[in-house]
């Protein structure tokens, strides 16, 4: 059963983070275009496309640390350093995407419909977007790495 659960666990991030790191790094990039174009129509729709990625795959996400939580405890490791770490470095990455990357881009499809309200912010810069995009990827890399190397390894890799 433990096999079955480990090949969930990365079938589901493989799958669902994979496409949300992606989406999400291409984004800033396409929003640089929407300011820059005359005509932003192309890059309005691939925004609302990356922004969709972003948010489906983002709930197909959830499945990740259930399947990995599930293994670890088939495992007999949930006490292990490694994987509370692990979970800690999760649950940032969670808390970056759903609090900071996901509004800024729904802002940012706002401020890309159409002229910004009197009382608006000052509008989103794709800089900033791109900032917050790399810290959630980092935080995804870095599991990555503790899932592979994991201290106290039973395959001695």
């Amino acid at each position: 059963m433990t096999k079955i659960l480990l090949s969930l666990h990365v079938l589901a991030a493989i799958i669902a983070v994979g496409p949300v790191t992606v989406a999400a790094s291409m984004f800033p990039a396409t929003l640089r275009r929407v300011h820059d174009d005359a005509d932003p129509g192309d890059a309005r729709t691939t925004l609302r496309t990356l922004h969709r990625i972003c948010r489906v795959y983002a709930g197909i996400g959830v499945a990740v640390p259930l399947f990995g939580l599930a293994t670890a405890s088939s495992l007999g490791v949930l006490g292990d350093a490694w994987l509370i770490t692990s979970i800690l470095l999760t649950a940032a990455a969670a808390g970056v995407l759903a609090l900071l990357v996901l509004p800024a881009q729904d802002r940012a499809l706002a401020e890309a419909a159409g002229p910004p309200a009197p009382s608006a912010q000052a509008p989103l810069r794709p800089g900033r977007l791109a900032v917050l995009t790399g810290v959630f990827n980092l935080l995804w890399a870095t599991v990555t790495v503790l899932m592979i190397i994991r201290p106290g390894s039973t395959t001695g890799v």
